[in-house]
Formats: structure tokens, sequence, C-alpha cells
């Protein structure tokens, strides 16, 4: 294991950009190939881009929105102390690692928002409290719980599809999340990724004698921000006494969860605008105070620079698929030698490649599903088990998409080279699990 992941960790000290250079190039391809495979004209193809550009605007506010409030639940004082009681119990590297993934793995299942935060804490505590932990590594198995997202709770295809009026009720009607998420086959394929992950990635941790980066505890107490206190001014004035009431916290936590359930009870839908409006709540309630709120908020709000600055560009990519038809092309290719048995596995691989250039369940569905839904009903296949191969799909190319990485990039202060190696090994293996799953499924 140690020779496999020096040989990732190695090709991607070597070879991997920056992550907002990856987009770059990745849109330098994309236009290449729309115009050499699809033989779009170069013109439509940069209108395609330029037009598709501001696209997802209101799409990236509901991710920025739910990766800062991910990151308020995840610093929340009650949250704090829960992951400080758990990693007081915790005294070797390797039960590091496990740890740091187990945590990732629950948290992007609950919510990849909160996941995607709540593991980069999580390992940052580890890396601090138990002597020996190479630091790069248990960053990297924190990040690769996210794929557990595509499993869960926040699993954007199954959850929209299984919505009345979702966009193509029409075609594929509508699917329950017990065939989906809740099914027996996708809540075994959540127990083997819970077991075999955090396994996998304690077996990559250095052995005794060879090189190991430690977190300099100095880097994280420069980095702490100003406390509530020091922002709250003179405690004297009504002013303060406002900016630290906990009464106001309280009346208006309690009024944004009145709206949650009065939403449910009349029979309204879980999307993302409801997680956000819920966690957002949620969230002034485990602060305490405005002013505490607000400085978790700006801690949040520095996590998350790279993913508002590259979702744009990423949405000019989907808008040249769109528009040349690339998506089309990439599923037929696997499409084309699938049975009703073998779809599900070619929709998860065809969702893997799409995946580089659509990082985005909902986007990405909108792309693919079109097509594989048509697939499916031709070759009268499961259309639960087709949406869930391109989710998992999704989910799986997540582990190499630098895209989402950003945010334990941000917390750590690594580089993406620095983590990549190890998050490859583990792609390998989700990528076996989630196979498999697709070939058995069909038959059971």
């Amino acid at each position: 294991m140690s020779k496999i992941t020096a040989f990732f960790t190695e090709l991607m000290r070597r070879y991997l950009p920056d992550p907002f250079v990856f987009a770059i190039m990745l849109t330098l391809l994309t236009m290449a190939l729309a115009f050499g495979v699809e033989n779009r004209p170069i013109n439509d193809v940069v209108q395609d881009w330029g037009k598709g550009f501001w696209s997802l605007l209101a799409f990236t506010t509901q991710m920025a929105v739910i990766l800062v409030m991910g990151y308020v639940l995840a610093a929340a004082p009650i949250v704090d102390r829960f992951l400080d009681r758990i990693a007081s119990h915790v005294h070797t590297p390797r039960q590091a690692i496990i740890v740091a993934t187990i945590v990732g793995c629950v948290g992007s299942y609950l919510n990849w928002g909160f996941g995607l935060v709540i593991g980069g804490i999580m390992a940052r505590k580890l890396a601090l409290k138990v002597k020996g932990v190479h630091y790069p590594l248990i960053i990297a198995a924190a990040y690769t719980g996210f794929t557990m997202y595509s499993l869960g709770f926040s699993a954007t295809i199954p959850v929209l599809i299984s919505t009345k009026g979702h966009a193509f009720e029409g075609t594929m009607g509508l699917i329950p999340l017990t065939q989906t998420i809740f099914s027996a086959p996708i809540l075994l394929t959540s127990l083997a990724v819970l077991i075999a992950l955090p396994l996998l990635n304690a077996t990559m941790h250095p052995k005794k004698g060879e090189p190991v980066v430690e977190l300099d505890p100095a880097t994280v107490a420069d980095a702490k921000p100003a406390s509530a206190e020091q922002l709250l001014g003179d405690e004297k004035t009504l002013a303060y006494r406002l900016n630290n009431s906990r009464l106001l916290s309280l009346l208006i936590g309690l009024c944004g969860m009145a709206y949650v359930a009065m939403h449910f009870i009349k029979g309204g839908n879980l999307d993302l605008n409801m997680i956000n409006f819920f966690i957002l709540f949620l969230g002034v309630l485990l602060l305490g105070t405005p002013m505490k709120y607000v400085e978790k908020v700006n801690e949040g709000v520095k996590t998350i620079g790279g993913i508002v600055l590259q979702f744009p560009f990423y949405a000019g990519i989907m808008a040249i698929m769109h528009g040349s038809g690339l998506v089309e092309s990439i599923a037929h290719v696997f499409v084309s030698v699938s049975t009703a048995d073998t779809l599900p596995l070619w929709g998860l691989v065809s969702s893997f490649v799409i995946n580089f250039f659509a990082p985005s369940g909902g986007g990405h569905w909108v792309l693919q599903g079109p097509f594989m839904i048509n697939a499916a009903t031709t070759l009268g296949a499961s259309q639960a088990q087709t949406a869930m191969s391109v989710m998992l799909g999704n989910g799986w190319n997540d582990l190499v998409q630098p895209f989402w990485i950003l945010p334990a990039l941000a917390l750590s202060k690594l580089k993406l080279k620095d983590i990549m190696g190890y998050t490859v090994v583990s792609m390998l293996l989700v990528g076996a699990i989630y196979a498999t799953t697709m070939l058995v499924w069909p038959h059971l």
C-alpha cells in the first residue's frame, strides 16, 4: 500500500495544477472537443460559454450558503464539544485517520455541506492532539467521506426525482426514496463504504521511520480570528446588549423552526432552499447570540472563495457541453453497449467521466438525465437504478474532482497536490464498491 500511495502522491505533486488552473484547462479542453468532435463552429462554442457563464448564479449562491451554514453548524459550541469528546478517546495516528474518515462520512451522509466542513474540523483537531499524525493524509481522509453524500439524505438526484413536479416527471414519473437511497442495496453500499473507506485510509499512513508532516500548532493559533467579545465593544452600551442578546437569537431561531415545521405539515418539498433555511436558523439557535453567529459566518466565508470563483467557469463548461451535444456523445458511447442489466454500470462510468466537466449533482442530472431516462425506457431498465448510477458516478468522481476539495484546502491551508494522491487511492476502492452495487442490483 505504501508504494501505491507514494506513486500517486508523487504523480500529483509533479503534474497536478491549482484547482483554478484545472478549471481553465478544462474549459479549453471542452471547447476543443466541442469544435473537433461535435463540429460545433468555434464562434458558437465561445457564445455558448459566455452565455452560460452566469447561468448558475442562483445555484452558486445556494452552494455557497449551504457550505457557510455547514461551517457554522460544525463550529457551534455543542458540536465542537462533541468533537472534542471524540478526540479525547483517540491516541494513535491510525485511529485518528479512521475517526476523521468516519466523521466525514457520517456528516456528508446527513448533509453534504455539513460533512465537507465537519470532517476537516475533526481532522484538524486530531492532528493537533495526536502526535505523529500525517497531516495531509488526515485531511484527505476526512474529505473522502464526502462521497457518502451521494448515498445520503442530501443526494441531489434521488431527492429531486422524488419531488412532485420535477422536470422529468413526464418521462420517468415520481421515484420514491424507498427505491433509491433507502433501498436495501444502497443501504448496504453505504455500510460497505463506511467500513472499508476508514480502514483503507488508515493503511495509507506512513509506517514508523517514514517521513511524516505534522500540523504546526502555531499555524492554527496565528489564524485564530478575533473573539466575539473583542468584536462586541463596550458592554455598557445598548448596542452591546442587542448584539449579545440570547433572546433575539432564540426568537428569530424559533420563528425559523416554526416555518420549517409548517412547510412540511402542509406537504412542502425538501429542496435546497429549505435545507439552507433550516440549517441557517438551526445555527442561529446553536450559536446563542447574533454576534457569535456573525463571527462564525465570517470564518466560514473564507472557505468558499475558490468555489465562488470557479463555479461560473463550470457553468460555462456545462453550457458548451449542452450546446454542442458532448454529453449525449459521451453517454451514447456507454449506453450503446448496455443491456437492461448493465445500464446502471455504464451509467456509473459515464457519470464519472461527465462529472469532471459538470461537478454538480443537479446540473449534472439536467445534462445527462434525459439521455439516461430514454435509455432506461428503451432497454426496459429500472429508472431508479439508472438515476442512482448517475448519482453514484457523481459522488465517486468527486474524490478526484478538484472543485469540491476547495473547502478542505481552505481549512487546512494545504495545496491540492498535498492530498490528491491519497484521494486517488480511495477513489479506486469506492469505485469497486459502487460498480459491484450497479452490477448486482439489477439481478435482485
